[in-house]
């Protein structure tokens, strides 16, 4: 948070900001507050941080400060605020955890109107209504719904918050006049004190940028390379942030921030007549969505316009509106008028070198004008608009004629583009169908995006670039109506369209609300048994408080030294020479490592650590450098010249790969019954594909490790952010060829992993392991967002082919499915994802015939990896297409396919497992009650029989899930636990803290059993020096079998204590302690848990691979509008089978966030690939994760009652990646959605299914008249920016 005085009101204004774009340099004269300063552990915490972490809107907390600080900053300047402020105030950040909604819960207690339930003390709750109105199984006392006590929390006090520095107010009160220059290595910063000054160091260096958020500048430095030696920071000049008002217009201060725009263009409509407003109002409109409030909150109005950035989402009203921009130089002052000429940077029409912009005139709109803004992005806030516009039409007073019409676009060009010529051809015509019709075709001549258009998704862009215009003209046909009560317009009566103004709503940004049930915990249980209780995460308050330690925010040790990586820019290629010379003579670089500094073995025959002479894709690490700092080392990277010959083939896509017959093992197959003859015997046949896009984890805290040598006997210290620390330390052993026992990974915590620090942690351990051993020092490698997402892989893509034979009552009497992934260059768990994708394919469904096979295809990109389901919610998505296309054929609904086809009765699997699928059908029940499903299926159907372009869908998805991995020896764990003689208890396992609260849970099973409370007990970090030869803490299973092992420990443990306390029993738990030391009785134990049996005997295509299974459903509901694409989650309610929850509220937490990020797979995430392999998407800008207000309106989740698992620790269940697939509903209501409005339409063709379903494939499958009049290129006559590879 930063805080200044405005020079204007005197107040103090508080801002959140976005710290990594924020120089050092602008904050002369500005209070820093960072979550430190909020409050600490140490001595008192914030009721922010308290809340936040006892609303356990914490999970792996690495996103968790700047939530803080997001939250904080409101409450600063709102002390009650409303819940939308709330919103708004984090709509910027991003979690990869929790979906959101705690957090929001959180931030709510503070809220003033909270809308929230009236009852909800009652543990009733208007939200809990189900169809049948009652609790299915159990009383509802046995219900609980409080995850947290709000009673306990401390209240908010602003008069205790820290005041303003006086130094500062005095520095306010007299600004100083002279200029600031600060110098650095190779930038000088000046920050003159007055416009005066300014100008003339406008004129002395006008090649120098003006910089005030550096919200351009900034990331176009870090990422583009641009270079500036000097700057000029313009803040200080209050000429630039004056605001005036006159009759005519508004004059806005360039220096003024795009959040103070926001607040002079609300009060400047708030006091003038509608008519007046329309240009204020349609850039309020985009100013909504335009970057989260801590980009507002420091990029300028002048930046936006000068930058005049490809897709700015103001410039084209702004051009529309008739803006001038008021300049400003030492020769004196001269207006030009931001028009197509200004945005294209014509010398004639653009400011002189030694000029600057020092405001923008907005001119008032008039009587019978209108104008309107639109945008379509890959997500509702906070994301670069694909195409926005800004239209404004002048009608002769008291017609529908037009008198002036102007149009601009951006996105559709490399800058903002105005169509001049179609609406000059438009003037004098009247505003009517025949008018459209002939704009459209003048705008699609007058627009022309090539096929091979940088950002790709052409002909979405044509499509929008029309669709926009036809909202442009719903909305003055209705404004017309309302202004000419009398006037008439016969011929557009005979359209649904003007009928149906349900094409103008935008979606609103809605607040998220919700239920959380769960089975409350036996009356008998002791108080002091946490097992069952919401217990808050260990470290949440620490999280909160920003005093969690991450890998790298260990202190820097003596002599460490910075390593960079170097990796290949070609996709398939014969390395000839890397020249290093350049790069080892840069000041502080020690040295390159290199394949041949590897003292041990480099990887394996076909996965090299580093490779030797061939790189087979884009991104591969091939040598890296080691510097004193990370800026010589990043440098450094870009002197080094590597000489490439390009082999052949080079295989992207998965169907280049079948072509070619590369595969990166052998094909997986399952079998049972005879498909063929079944396929003979049935009513109809449906054939189709499914694509599934792959998934960048997308983890907050990047893969970091620290290697520390030790002095003597080749011993290394290694702390490292991974989910298998064995395997970190067997990889570095093996590549420096020295003894396991020489080296320890310790794990504190981590910032996330979803499967990515499963395998790649280890190689860069190692990598960083022979940079530490060459050099003699500590080496610290940590990886940027962008280097991060090109190197470790992620999901894996997937080509699905079904064929599927069914009578015509919708049973399903014959299926084959055949899928193939792209597994990228190297093996790594390929095998594993097929053999599970395989195995799970048939999810709820018993089919009495079924061929499934599945290939890993080997690709020319980075090696994909685990990630969280692993295969599960790729494969599962073609089953579930496969029944709404026969249901689709049959003419029912989906869910009665669904229904008719479920397992029933105790049965046996494909793989020929027995189990019992009771309690799928429950929370099949459940869900469909809970959901008030058949009521709001029929309300979904009314309102689309009243709606022409918005569509509601609604589905409901089955969930069997497996857990574990398909082999007794992955199920092993140990755990050591000792006891000291003050009663203190020390608890070490096997698991690694990945968010996911195992250390909780662990501390919650070793109080149970020990029988005193959880303050006793403590764990310090998971060690391979206190716990060897552990198993990667993945697959759902870390906290069943790490608790086992803990449970075996602390029951050795008491067996011991026995006698004593038998001798004792008033004793305390202390005096037990002191005289089991008295008595040299051991108080240390190791636990040892041999694993769950599971096995897999692929050549007869059965065995039990999987120890239990997680059931589970969810119902999802969306609207979409079908002429942008856009869409609206509007509820969502998952049952999962959580068996007896040892944490409900930690479990419903992994529920709600892997809902949330199965959510984003199947609709915002996609990856970008560029024809030559290189992957474009490396960043949150161009890769949408799900944020906010992206979580479903209405929210439930309920975890089924009274549901047993005899085989598990009190018969819990791992629930970690089992909600990810469940966000297929949402994909489902999607695609339910739009099969109506092609309904409607007559489109009897089907479609393809595509996840993810964006805005872009959603709008191009509800074909319309926009979409058949665009123009289409032959794929043969251009090269695409982007590539498809799944």
């Amino acid at each position: 948070m930063v805080s200044k005085q405005d020079p204007m009101s005197k107040k103090i204004r508080h801002f959140s900001i976005t710290a990594c774009l924020v120089p050092i340099c602008s904050l002369y004269g500005a209070a820093v507050t960072t979550v430190e300063g909020v409050g600490s552990i140490k001595t008192k915490l914030h009721p922010v941080q308290e809340r936040i972490a006892k609303s356990h809107g914490t999970q792996c907390g690495f996103c968790t400060p700047g939530m803080v600080m997001s939250i904080y900053t409101l409450l600063r300047n709102q002390p009650q605020p409303s819940e939308d402020q709330l919103m708004e105030a984090l709509g910027g950040n991003l979690c990869r955890c929790t979906g959101y909604r705690p957090i929001l819960e959180s931030g709510r207690t503070f809220c003033v109107e909270s809308n929230g339930c009236q009852q909800k003390g009652t543990g009733k709750c208007c939200l809990d209504r189900g169809e049948n109105d009652s609790f299915s199984h159990g009383k509802s006392s046995d219900i609980s719904t409080e995850l947290f006590m709000k009673d306990e929390f401390q209240p908010l006090d602003p008069t205790q918050e820290l005041i303003f520095p006086p130094e500062l107010l005095r520095m306010a009160e007299n600004p100083e006049k002279r200029t600031l220059t600060f110098h650095g290595e190779r930038v000088t910063w000046i920050s003159p004190g007055t416009l005066k000054d300014l100008l003339e160091l406008k004129v002395k260096h006008p090649e120098a940028p003006l910089i005030l958020g550096n919200t351009s500048l900034g990331p176009a430095m870090k990422s583009q390379g641009h270079f500036h030696p000097i700057l000029l920071y313009p803040a200080r000049i209050s000429e630039l942030s004056m605001v005036s008002k006159t009759s005519e217009g508004l004059t806005i201060g360039a220096g003024c921030s795009l959040a103070q725009v926001k607040d002079i263009l609300a009060e400047r409509i708030s006091e003038l007549p509608e008519e007046k407003t329309q240009t204020y109002r349609a850039l309020l409109k985009h100013l909504k969505s335009l970057a989260g409030q801590q980009i507002q909150n420091m990029a300028s109005l002048g930046g936006h316009i000068i930058s005049r950035h490809y897709n700015s989402d103001l410039n084209p009203i702004l051009a529309v509106g008739n803006a001038t921009l008021n300049l400003i130089s030492e020769e004196g002052t001269r207006q030009i008028p931001l028009n197509e000429h200004f945005l294209a940077g014509l010398a004639s029409a653009d400011l002189k070198p030694e000029e600057i912009l020092e405001s923008v005139y907005i001119p008032h709109s008039q009587k019978w004008e209108f104008v309107s803004a639109f945008r379509q992005a890959q997500c509702q806030q906070n994301a670069l608009a694909d195409v926005n516009a800004g239209m404004r039409v002048l009608l002769k007073e008291g017609t529908d004629t037009i008198e002036d019409l102007s149009i601009a676009y951006g996105g559709v060009g490399v800058t903002t583009i105005s169509a001049h010529k179609s609406c000059q051809q438009l003037l004098g015509r009247r505003w009517n169908e025949l008018m459209l019709d002939e704009a459209c075709r003048l705008l699609l001549d007058e627009i022309s995006l090539p096929g091979s258009a940088p950002g790709g998704r052409v002909e979405f862009k044509r499509t929008l670039v029309v669709s926009f215009l036809f909202k442009f003209y719903l909305e003055v046909l209705q404004e017309l109506k309302r202004l000419v009560k009398l006037f008439s317009v016969p011929d557009c009566l005979h359209y649904p369209e003007i009928s149906d103004l349900s094409a103008l709503e935008d979606f609103p940004v809605t607040v998220p609300q919700g239920v959380q049930r769960y089975q409350s915990v036996d009356s008998h249980q002791p108080l002091q048994d946490p097992i069952g209780r919401p217990i808050m995460h260990l470290s949440g308050l620490k999280h909160a408080t920003g005093e969690a330690i991450f890998c790298d925010d260990i202190p820097k040790v003596d002599k460490e030294l910075f390593m960079a990586l170097v990796t290949s820019s070609r996709a398939h290629a014969k390395i000839i020479s890397v020249d290093l010379s350049e790069a080892l003579e840069l000041p502080g670089v020690l040295d390159v490592i290199t394949a041949k500094d590897i003292p041990g073995t480099n990887g394996a025959e076909d996965d090299k650590l580093l490779p030797v002479d061939e790189v087979l894709c884009v991104g591969q690490i091939i040598c890296a450098v080691v510097a004193e700092t990370d800026v010589q080392a990043k440098r450094a990277i870009e002197t080094i010249k590597i000489t490439y010959e390009d082999l052949e083939p080079v295989i992207f896509t998965i169907e280049d790969a079948i072509k070619h017959n590369s595969f990166l093992c052998p094909e997986k197959k399952l079998e049972q019954g005879n498909i063929e003859e079944a396929f003979e015997r049935v009513d109809q046949v449906v054939e189709g594909e499914v694509h599934v896009g792959g998934q960048e984890h997308f983890y907050m805290e990047t893969q970091t490790v620290l290697v520390i040598p030790k002095t003597e006997d080749k011993e290394l210290d290694i702390y490292v952010s991974t989910q298998d620390p064995a395997h970190v330390q067997k990889t570095v052993s093996s590549t420096l060829n020295i003894p396991i026992n020489r080296i320890t990974c310790h794990v504190k915590r981590v910032g996330g992993g979803f499967g990515g620090k499963v395998g790649r942690p280890a190689v860069l351990g190692a990598i960083a392991a022979v940079g530490a051993i060459k050099t003699g020092h500590p080496i610290r490698l940590v990886l940027d967002r962008e280097d991060d997402m090109l190197i470790t892989g992620g999901r894996h893509p997937l080509f699905g082919k079904y064929k599927v034979g069914f009578m015509n009552n919708g049973r399903i009497k014959a299926l084959d499915i055949e899928c193939f992934i792209n597994g990228g260059c190297t093996l790594d768990d390929s095998e594993q994802v097929i053999e599970f994708l395989v195995l799970k394919l048939e999810n709820a469904y018993k089919i009495q015939n079924l061929r499934f096979r599945g290939r890993a295809c080997m690709t020319n990109l980075p090696s994909n990896t685990a990630f969280r389901g692993f295969g599960f919610p790729q494969g599962t998505l073609v089953i579930e297409s496969c029944i709404t296309a026969v249901a689709a054929k049959c003419g029912f609904l989906p869910e009665k396919i669904r229904e008719k086809n479920m397992y029933k009765t105790v049965d046996k699997t494909i793989y020929k497992q027995v189990f019992n699928p009771e309690t799928l059908i429950r929370c099949w029940n459940e869900c469909l009650d809970k959901s008030s499903f058949h009521s709001r299926r029929m309300q979904v159907e009314e309102f689309n029989k009243r709606n022409y372009w918005k569509k509601k869908g609604i589905a409901i998805i089955p969930m069997k899930f497996t857990v574990g991995f398909a082999a007794t020896s992955y199920h092993q764990a140990a755990a050591l636990v000792h006891i000291y003689t003050d009663g203190s208890v020390l608890v070490t396992h096997g698991g690694n803290e990945l968010g996911q609260g195992i250390h909780t849970k662990m501390l919650q099973v070793a109080s149970r059993e020990l029988k005193i409370p959880m303050s006793y007990m403590h764990i310090c970090e998971t060690s391979t020096a206190t716990v060897p030869n552990t198993i990667a803490t993945a697959a759902s299973i870390g906290s069943d079998v790490n608790g086992r092992a803990v449970q075996n420990a602390c029951q050795i443990l008491l067996k011991r204590l026995e006698p004593i306390i038998k001798k004792n029993p008033e004793g305390t738990w202390e005096d037990w302690i002191e005289a089991a030391f008295e008595q040299r009785i051991s108080l240390s134990a190791t636990g040892y848990f041999r694993g769950y049996k599971a096995f897999m005997d692929w050549e007869k295509g059965e065995g039990d691979p999987f120890p239990y299974y997680v059931y589970g459903a969810a119902c999802s509901e969306v609207e979409i509008d079908c002429l942008t694409g856009a869409h609206k989650k509007i509820r969502a309610d998952i049952v999962m089978d959580a068996g007896c929850s040892l944490n409900p509220a930690i479990d419903i937490g992994q529920i709600e966030g892997s809902f949330i990020q199965g959510m984003g797979l199947y609709t915002t995430e996609e990856l970008k690939y560029s024809p030559e392999g290189v992957l474009y998407s490396r960043g949150p800008d161009d890769y949408k994760i799900p944020t906010i207000t992206d979580v479903p309106v209405e929210f439930n989740v309920s975890l089924l009652s009274s549901s047993h698992t005899p085989l598990t620790i009190y018969s819990s269940k791992g629930l970690g990646e089992s909600g990810m697939f469940l966000g297929s509903a949402v994909f489902f209501a999607i695609t339910d959605a739009v099969a109506t409005a092609r309904r409607e339409r007559g489109i009897a063709k089907d479609f393809t299914v595509k996840s993810p379903a964006t805005p872009e494939w959603v709008r191009m499958a509800c074909a319309d008249r926009f979409t058949e009049m665009i123009p289409r290129d032959d794929p043969k006559t251009f090269k695409p920016w982007s590539i498809p590879i799944a």
